[in-house]
């Protein structure tokens, strides 16, 4: 079942908390449009510095090849490898990218689907705020003062030849 992070953003001029509306929620697990589309999936989430990277190291990649005089599958495989690599942390590149814009993880929700996690999570988080301050706790009085007798059972096991625990009429031992 898919594990996603939830993540709170740093609250605008304006505001003193941030609004739950603007919390996002990140899948773990592979991204198929990460691995298919990878520079268009970077750009359509706006994570910049992550597809700067994987520019340089796309033409990195294509130059040593180029250099080193392989064939063209190489540069074919390894293409395919970045873009799978891309498919396979896309999930920890959105994370990193909203940890460095100073967002915060507020906890994980295990669902089924987006819709799922932000249930739960709003249920508990609601619940959470109401806990808050949590009531003073009320301490029962003892039922019995003074020190125990010999009719008392501490332990498991009564003492043996106490009057209180002869066995019933009709069990034999």
């Amino acid at each position: 079942m898919p594990t996603f992070t939830v993540h709170e953003p740093p609250p605008r001029k304006a505001e003193s908390v941030t609004a739950p509306e603007r919390f996002v929620f990140v899948r773990d697990g592979f991204h198929f449009w990460a691995f298919l589309l990878a520079p268009l999936w970077l750009l359509v989430r706006r994570l910049w510095l992550a597809f700067f990277i994987y520019v340089v190291i796309t033409i990195a990649v294509a130059i040593g090849i180029k250099v080193a005089g392989l064939p063209s599958y190489v540069q074919s495989a390894a293409v395919f490898v970045i873009a799978l690599i891309v498919g396979l942390e896309a999930a920890t590149i959105r994370r990193w990218t909203l940890t460095r814009r100073k967002w915060k993880t507020l906890g994980f929700v295990v669902a089924e689907d987006a819709e799922i996690a932000e249930r739960r999570f709003y249920a508990a988080w609601t619940g959470r705020a109401a806990d808050a301050a949590p009531p003073e706790p009320v301490y029962a009085t003892p039922v019995r003062r003074g020190a125990p007798t010999a009719a008392d059972v501490i332990g498991l096991f009564p003492e043996p030849g106490n009057p209180s625990t002869a066995t019933p009429p009709g069990i034999h031992r």
